[in-house]
């Protein structure tokens, strides 16, 4: 794959993301990488960072998919890695889908009891 072909594939997928295919390929004999960023921005701000690297060995090929939050310097969040794009991206945000779930019935066990001892 070319990085036009992998920059459509981008776009068909995630086209809510401005993607910046990067060229520094890394080929050897049995190895071949092509590595996207992907932001979205809301005037000066920076609210999402994706990266996506894609690699081929031995004819399987697979992606690795990185996301962090908002601004230019936050941290990755979270990765996931599958043999798809789509099952790539799918597995990393039901990853965020069910920390979000955890840390909210936290949130909410916490909110619950504090209002029963501010009822006192």
């Amino acid at each position: 794959m070319n990085t036009t072909k992998f920059r459509k594939e981008l776009m068909n997928i995630m086209p809510g993301y401005s993607w910046t295919v990067h060229r520094s390929n890394i080929y050897t004999k049995t190895y071949n990488t092509m590595t996207a960023t992907g932001i979205q921005t809301a005037g000066f701000n920076r609210l999402s960072t994706a990266r996506i690297v894609r690699w081929e060995k031995d004819g399987e090929i697979g992606y690795e998919v990185k996301s962090a939050g908002f601004g230019k310097r936050a941290p990755w969040l979270s990765e996931y890695t599958d043999s798809t794009l789509a099952r790539a991206l799918r597995g990393l945000q039901d990853h965020y889908e069910a920390v979000a779930r955890s840390y909210g019935s936290h949130a909410f066990a916490l909110k619950g009891a504090r209002k029963k001892s501010d009822d006192k």
